[in-house]
């Protein structure tokens, strides 16, 4: 019989872990003295310790070892556990793989341009939102104004004179010089407002996966966003897989400068 300390130098573990997998029953000493309180160990148990920290370094916790352990588990079972660790393992790993090309992404963006990137842009997953709409064919890009104004008209009819932000969605899959397909968006509680022949209350989808970066600036600069967004997506081996959207988080209705 071999004193906890003593056990714990043979078996390389401290006497932390060997009382904690006393109190959670995966390893119990072979007796207590019933005097003194000391725990001793037998050189028969090595072997079980010894699986506990092989299955713990396959990331296996330690209520999961003590199934394994402790219960009759048939072979099947135990095979299904590994390989659904086998599989968050995988997970991890790939997880980890991106984190590193965007590191490198990042550095190489960093070596070319000698300076930090004057956009920040970082993936989201975007919820599907209630909007009030009007789409349609219009001259330019900048015309979709025309559309936020005859939505904001449309609201404040209707009694709604607030609204957090309002959005552009542009459908085309390529830049268009004339003829864009565009989309004027104003989010609103289901139930908030009826819609129209003109405006359309629908679901905007969500999206698992969005490069959204912050312009702060005038209208005019609004490319030097996109910009940057289209270097990262291209930096960093994505590719683009859906419609563009513009949320206006402060428009010309909120402040009269440009630079805000």
């Amino acid at each position: 019989m071999f004193k906890i300390g003593d056990f714990s130098k043979l078996s390389k573990v401290s006497v932390k872990a060997l009382r904690y997998y006393d109190e959670l029953g995966l390893l119990k000493p072979a007796t207590i003295d019933r005097f003194t309180g000391y725990r001793y160990y037998s050189a028969h148990q090595l072997p079980r310790l010894n699986r506990i920290l092989a299955l713990k370094d396959l990331g296996f916790s330690l209520e999961q070892i003590g199934q394994l352990l402790n219960e009759e588990l048939p072979a099947e079972q135990i095979r299904g556990m590994l390989k659904l660790k086998r599989a968050e393992i995988q997970q991890l790993v790939e997880e980890e793989q991106a984190r590193l090309a965007r590191v490198e992404a990042r550095l190489r963006q960093i070596e070319q341009e000698d300076t930090m990137p004057d956009y920040e842009v970082i993936l989201k997953r975007l919820e599907p939102m209630t909007v009030a709409s009007l789409r349609e064919v219009v001259p330019t890009y900048p015309d979709v104004g025309r559309l936020h104004g005859e939505l904001d008209r449309y609201f404040r009819e209707h009694g709604v004179h607030e609204v957090s932000a309002c959005l552009s969605v542009y459908h085309d899959q390529e830049y268009k010089e004339r003829d864009v397909d565009a989309e004027a968006a104003f989010p609103i509680e289901p139930g908030m407002l009826q819609g129209n022949d003109r405006v359309k209350i629908r679901e905007l989808p969500g999206v698992d996966m969005a490069a959204c970066v912050v312009h702060r600036g005038p209208y005019d600069s609004l490319n030097d966003a996109y910009s940057a967004v289209m270097s990262w997506i291209e930096a960093y081996g994505y590719r683009v897989a859906g419609s563009d959207c513009e949320v206006y988080l402060h428009n010309i209705e909120h402040t009269t400068k440009p630079e805000a």
